[in-house]
């Protein structure tokens, strides 16, 4: 890992209309636009839904950094987030994340030793960490 602090760089760009260009150095750029429930086409990445797959990313990559550290052998790791975006007294925020975790491992697995690096795997989110919204976690078992 490199020292702290880590800088993370990435622009925006769009004319009067149309879709807004998200990028960043060595990646590829990714076209937005706003949400559906904002007045937008719908069809396009949303600073809402990049925010909600930001939590789902960071979910299977905390999990699969606490597997490897703690040598626990599995099969595949998903994440479906469903963010609530309220109006508040502060203003509008997300005030809760909801993440359905399915994990598959191989047969004879410690079904409650996968449930506890699961919990653990959202403690450590650094994304997750990062955002005032509460977060409740549902996950799942199964062999594969």
């Amino acid at each position: 890992m490199h020292p702290f602090p880590h800088l993370y760089v990435a622009s925006a760009s769009t004319a009067t209309a149309g879709d807004v260009t998200l990028a960043s150095a060595g990646l590829v750029d990714i076209p937005s636009d706003a949400p559906a429930e904002f007045g937008g086409p719908g069809n396009r990445w949303s600073p809402e839904s990049l925010l909600v797959a930001s939590v789902a990313d960071c979910f299977v990559l905390s999990f699969r950094a606490v597997a490897a550290a703690s040598k626990f052998p599995y099969v595949s790791v998903s994440a479906n987030v469903t963010g609530k975006l309220e109006k508040t007294p502060a203003g509008m925020q997300f005030t809760n994340f909801d993440v359905k975790a399915s994990l598959v491992v191989p047969a004879g697995t410690d079904v409650e030793r996968a449930k506890k690096l699961l919990e653990k795997s959202e403690q450590v989110c650094l994304i997750r960490n990062s955002l005032k919204g509460e977060s409740h976690l549902e996950s799942e078992v199964s062999f594969g």
